[in-house]
């Protein structure tokens, strides 16, 4: 392998220096994107700017090629490896989702047995669709207070690989979106025992690998492979992420794995993003993440001297199904005051233009990172008792649960392309889906294609969209009917 003299220089930003120099160069375009350096659509280039619009490049020799990375771009990659702990990284310009689908499409094949929590993103869920690799589910132990789901159980994880001797791999949320961390080091030990790998959704923790004090990220972890959403609390573009791979995965199938699905035009504006904001965690990560870490402790201490609401965190911690916490997650419980997590949310950017991550059934996920300031925080924390003061009312008949075990009949991949029918909501009950379900954020699904329909869910279907809950997955945008299977 050629070694760069970049190679494990953490000042350096490959691909951002190599367009820079481009720019330079003055190059007659003759190739695509067809807006040429923006001239030919003089509305974009106002609104994105002239610098943005000539780095939306093709990819050509000086800036070399996602698909195949032999200068520049696997310089970056190389630098993001050292950089997060990994022996490879790779690029992925289809957000976290392609991260996660080529873990599994990397682990299994059709019909192999996979071992995953059941509050797993949507991501995971469409990888099986493709695959056909069957879903041994962990069910995650609720909190009854706040009505999330917890982590994976180290006894459950053991059950289940010793009752599924033949799955290929364990899969783990580190973190959940609430901010719950597994042992992920035992879990890691037990599939290594066992023979399979240990793969890793990362999409909330990027910081993990810069910040003290904060969980263990996968890969000190000994997992084999692990998704990072930069673009969550790294810093980089929108829908620009890294692949992680451990000592004992094959890159080179990897990377074949990657290109099955992945685009064949990068986009150097999410590579660039990557590759500056790399460069700036390995440079000045920890000293940032230790101040979110402060800005989030002071906004819990604060929204809880409130009342009403509960900022929960590190109290959490149990050694096993909260085996760690993250602490710049601030999640608020809200049912205490009478509204639905979703009501807050709307409250929020409807009165007093704050935006925040999601809300759902019982809480809201304020998302804190590199970007933020300590005058937003006060902006948040007063928002939140004015919100009390004025829309506080009585809690009854609020849904408090927001998980619900799932009753799995067949396989994701079976049911998704199985015949189907369409049925009203109500009388979908007792049916098998075909679809998917979910209240995006945090686009864990209600339902998967394989799962029996019971009142329980159809309840809360209802009650959500009721409340506000953005809904997606079926085909009804409105979700008044579901695909289910024929005769099942």
């Amino acid at each position: 392998m050629n070694r760069s003299r970049f190679k494990l220089d953490q000042n350096h930003a490959p691909i951002h220096e190599a367009l820079e120099k481009f720019l330079r160069m003055r190059v007659v375009p003759f190739d695509v994107p067809g807006h040429k350096r923006g001239r030919g659509n003089p509305e974009l280039t106002e609104f994105l700017g002239q610098k943005c619009v000539g780095v939306d490049v093709n990819s050509m020799k000086p800036l070399d090629n996602l698909c195949h990375p032999v200068s520049v771009i696997r310089e970056a990659e190389e630098l993001a490896a050292d950089a997060f702990g990994a022996a490879h990284a790779f690029l992925m310009v289809g957000g976290t989702t392609s991260s996660v689908q080529t873990m599994v499409l990397t682990a299994c094949k059709r019909g192999d047995e996979i071992i995953l929590p059941r509050n797993v993103h949507r991501s995971v869920l469409n990888a099986l669709v493709l695959c056909g690799a069957i879903p041994v589910y962990v069910n995650p132990e609720v909190d009854q207070r706040l009505g999330i789901s917890l982590g994976m159980q180290r006894e459950q994880v053991a059950k289940a690989i010793k009752e599924h001797p033949n799955a290929v791999a364990v899969l783990v949320n580190n973190p959940t979106y609430y901010g719950i961390c597994s042992d992920l080091r035992a879990i890691v030990r037990m599939a290594h025992e066992a023979g399979m790998l240990c793969l890793a959704d990362e999409a909330h923790g990027t910081h993990f690998y810069f910040g003290g004090g904060l969980p263990v990220s996968a890969m000190a972890a000994g997992a084999d492979m692990a998704s990072v959403s930069m673009h969550k609390s790294g810093g980089s573009l929108t829908q620009s992420s890294l692949l992680l791979t451990g000592q004992g995965v094959h890159a080179g199938y990897v990377r074949q794995i990657i290109n099955l699905t992945q685009t064949t035009s990068g986009s150097y504006l999410l590579m660039s993003s990557l590759d500056i904001s790399r460069r700036n965690l390995a440079q000045r990560g920890r000293q940032i993440f230790h101040q979110v870490a402060d800005m989030a402790e002071y906004a819990r201490e604060e929204i809880n001297a409130i009342g009403g609401y509960y900022a929960f965190g590190k109290e959490l911690v149990n050694g096993d199904s909260v085996f760690d916490f993250d602490i710049t997650k601030l999640s608020v419980h809200t049912l205490d005051i009478g509204l639905a997590g979703i009501e807050v949310y709307d409250i929020l950017r409807d009165e007093y233009d704050i935006q925040i991550e999601f809300g759902d059934i019982g809480n809201i996920l304020a998302y804190l990172s590199i970007g933020d300031r300590a005058q937003e925080i006060e902006r948040l924390v007063s928002a939140l008792a004015e919100i009390r003061r004025r829309f506080q009312k009585d809690k009854s008949g609020l849904l408090d649960q927001e998980y619900i075990d799932p009753q799995v009949v067949t396989s994701p991949q079976e049911a998704f392309y199985a015949e189907k029918c369409s049925l009203p909501l109500r009388e979908t009950e007792g049916k098998v889906c075909s679809e998917f379900v979910m209240c995006y954020p945090p686009g864990i699904p209600i339902l998967a294609p394989g799962e029996r329909i019971t009142p329980e869910i159809l309840d809360y279907i209802e009650y959500a969209k009721a409340k506000g809950c953005n809904m997606t997955g079926p085909e009804d945008p409105d979700i008044l009917r579901l695909n289910v299977l024929a005769g099942r």
